[in-house]
């Protein structure tokens, strides 16, 4: 498990970025939407944001630089590739099936309050 973690947290998040955007438009959601979810779990806004898209930030630094991650984050529950998210022991990854998680629920046509667990 640990080697197939390895290489997640080194992929480039910009490399993936396209991908959430790409599932949501699908559905008829939104980049601004994938983006708002995105600033509020990592506590980023659009300029910070950009930087590390720019900079091809892997998702390790890119959580770990994050401003804050969203304290109500723990709310986020359910099953992603397999896992269940709130029993993810690998703070990390843990972080990012949250935002697959998040991406998903926007996919499948949830409000976005629900989404943003307000």
């Amino acid at each position: 498990m640990k080697s197939n973690n390895t290489r997640v947290y080194k992929m480039s998040f910009a490399g993936v970025y396209p991908h959430y955007i790409h599932k949501a438009e699908k559905k008829g959601r939104t980049k601004e939407e994938v983006d708002e979810i995105i600033f509020w779990l990592t506590g980023y806004d659009q300029q910070t944001f950009q930087q590390h898209l720019d900079a091809k930030t892997d998702f390790e630094n890119f959580f770990a630089q994050a401003p804050r991650i969203n304290p109500n984050a723990a709310k986020i529950t359910g099953v992603i590739c397999g896992y269940r998210v709130e029993e993810i022991e690998d703070k990390l990854m843990q972080q990012i099936r949250y935002l697959d998680k998040l991406v998903d629920e926007l996919a499948k046509g949830k409000a976005m309050e629900k989404i943003l667990r307000t």
